[in-house]
């Protein structure tokens, strides 16, 4: 697979997240989710930590199923740190299994030294009709071998064999590792030009895999960072668009929406179709919000169009679908919406019982499982 220069001549035209959009947030009555209880807090693994999770997929984003309707995910996993923040510098693609009795942990994803990167962050998966070839499509942060870690992040795919016998499932002969695209500096930021400094971290990062039934043409949408701007909030969402002859090859395309001057983060951008109209969903958080726009919340993000190339509209008129609760404003993040309107994450720093001034809760884990009612421009949380 070579990898692609941008193709100038694209179908799609950025569609802006204006202050106008965000500045209604506070007049709504958005939907809120449920407070997350000490009894939610099940670790996958008493030695891991997990967070970002993504399904093995079918070509059309179900996940795959597999004996007794098991299914098979990953998850960025990382050893349990003093201070949670620590877990990004040591983050590893992990392989878990959801079964009728929870889930089970399989191992990391990829064995060590494949990867390019000093640390591997999202991505998405992509189970071939055989039912045993499978894609991964991931971000390889910083440099193998690195001493200290950087913040350049590169997208890449793998293939790997997946054998699967009911009982358990492993991933192997890993091969076929391919830079997917470079970044193309005319539309997009370098991923390390902000920094470490939480909230600041520029994006090339987090590709999902999309497959539209209408042209039949794959994409993968990620979270980018616009270049030629002094705005320090330029957070995008970019796309790449997969050879329309069926060749090995991705081209980069243009930025699809843009939230320059509002945001700095529109993290795991990811698209459902849901009664013939397109929803492109992202997860941002309240410190990654300009200032000038006052305190909005930590929650899921969308908006909706007629087709991928159409003009993209905020879901109820701001953009915002839910957020976390008032009383616990950071306890869930990195929301998935799958083809059946689930809605899956971690658990972040939960509960609304802890102390003034106590320290941090990190769940490490899954959050439980929400369900959203799409209506039109119209989105909310099922009761």
């Amino acid at each position: 697979m070579s990898v692609s220069a941008i193709i100038h001549q694209s179908a799609f035209s950025p569609t802006f997240w204006r202050q106008n959009h965000v500045v209604r947030i506070p007049l709504q009555n958005w939907a809120v989710a449920p407070v997350i209880k000490a009894e939610a807090v099940r670790r996958i693994a008493p030695e891991l930590d997990i967070w970002d999770a993504w399904p093995i997929q079918d070509d059309n984003g179900t996940p795959a199923s597999f004996a007794n309707g098991e299914t098979l995910w990953m998850a960025l996993g990382a050893p349990r740190f003093e201070d949670p923040d620590e877990r990004h510098a040591h983050a590893r693609i992990h392989l878990l299994q959801k079964t009728s009795l929870g889930w089970r942990h399989l191992g990391p994803a990829m064995p060590n030294g494949f990867s390019p990167g000093s640390r591997e962050w999202s991505g998405s998966a992509l189970l071939d009709a055989d039912r045993s070839t499978l894609t991964l499509f991931f971000t390889a942060t910083g440099r193998l071998g690195e001493e200290t870690p950087t913040f350049e992040q590169r997208l890449f795919s793998a293939t790997a064999t997946l054998v699967a016998d009911g009982q358990t499932a492993r991933l192997l002969d890993w091969r076929d590792l391919q830079e997917i695209v470079q970044r193309d500096p005319t539309y997009y930021m370098a991923g390390e030009a902000g920094g470490g400094k939480v909230g600041t971290i520029k994006a090339f990062r987090d590709p999902a895999y999309f497959r539209d039934p209408e042209s039949g043409k794959r994409y993968l949408f990620f979270a980018g960072s616009r270049a030629h701007t002094d705005s320090e909030f330029n957070g995008v969402i970019g796309a790449i668009e997969a050879d329309p002859n069926g060749a090995p090859a991705w081209s980069l395309l243009p930025p699809v929406i843009d939230a320059t001057d509002v945001n700095n983060e529109l993290e795991r951008p990811h698209v459902v179709i849901f009664e013939k109209l397109y929803y492109m969903f992202w997860s941002t958080q309240q410190h990654v919000f300009s200032p000038a726009h006052g305190s909005l919340p930590t929650g899921l993000y969308g908006m909706v169009a007629s087709s991928l190339n159409g003009d993209w509209r905020p879901l109820n008129g701001t953009g915002l679908v839910f957020a976390n609760p008032a009383a616990a404003p950071h306890q869930a993040y990195s929301w998935l919406v799958l083809p059946d309107l689930t809605v899956i994450s971690f658990i972040d720093d939960w509960g609304d019982d802890r102390p003034a001034g106590a320290s941090r809760r990190f769940g490490a884990t899954f959050a439980p499982l929400l369900h959203l009612h799409l209506s039109g421009d119209i989105a909310s949380l099922t009761e």
